[in-house]
């Protein structure tokens, strides 16, 4: 693992950060996000618009469905998501913790 991995040395979210986001998205058991956990999520949000109006129960099944080289290419998009800077809509930028993923028509 590089130490750009390892450590942020420019103020950039690292990938070890997103991926430990992940996981406990993936395994449900923390219910309490910090701040960054909290920015991590908006980016994948932004990352992967399918996303916006999941709930954190519906992100982890989603990232749990995922093959390695997929995940691997979430996690870049998600750290230029949050390299760029972009943001969701302030109406889609909340956790929605009890509102499922809108049935598809």
């Amino acid at each position: 693992m590089s130490v750009s991995n390892r450590a942020r040395s420019d103020n950039a979210v690292s990938e070890m950060e997103i991926v430990d986001t992940f996981t406990k998205l993936i395994f449900g058991g923390e219910t309490h996000y910090t701040d960054l956990e909290s920015q991590i999520i908006q980016g994948l949000r932004s990352a992967d618009p399918r996303l916006t109006l999941d709930n954190y129960a519906d992100m982890g099944v989603y990232l749990r469905a995922l093959g390695v080289r997929e995940m691997i290419k979430l996690v870049s998009q998600v750290r230029l998501e949050m390299a760029l800077g972009h943001k969701l809509p302030p109406a889609a930028a909340g956790p929605n913790l009890g509102s499922p993923r809108p049935p598809v028509i």
